[in-house]
């Protein structure tokens, strides 16, 4: 971690960082996903459209994330981070974030692909990695 306020590359050299996402009463909810950086600035990571996530994003693009472990909890000395989230289903956008967590996480995505279809996600009918969430962050240094 850097010193003084986290960063994107901070953010994106994680295994893991908390994403915030709002439901409609504006109640926060947070759950750790995986992360990695994208060649345009943003970071991204997949999910599966019908989760929760999704969910939340489709009636507020906007989100808090901030560098955490697997089960959420933030990083000790790490900041919030304000940001803009956009779904996508294909295209270049898609296929660099999927290849990315592919390579950045390996064995791991084909066990989470297993357990997926196994548990609640698959006995709900949800697709496992099916939509990428892209997240610009908003820039908080002085120009």
């Amino acid at each position: 971690m850097s010193s003084g306020a986290t960063t994107r590359d901070d953010l994106a050299a994680g295994k893991y960082m908390a994403l915030t996402t709002f439901r409609r009463t504006g109640e926060p909810v947070t759950s750790p996903v995986w992360v990695v950086p994208v060649d345009d600035g943003r970071v991204g990571f997949w999910t599966s459209m019908g989760s929760g996530k999704t969910k939340r994003l489709a009636h507020t693009a906007r989100v808090v994330v901030q560098p955490s472990d697997a089960r959420g909890r933030v990083t000790a000395g790490s900041t919030a981070l304000e940001g803009t989230a956009e779904m996508v289903r294909s295209g270049a956008a898609f296929d660099e974030v999927s290849a990315k967590v592919r390579a950045k996480y390996g064995v791991m995505t084909t066990i989470t692909k297993l357990l997926a279809k196994v548990g609640p996600q698959g006995r709900k009918g949800l697709s496992y990695a099916d939509t990428v969430v892209l997240i610009s962050i908003e820039d908080a240094t002085p120009a």
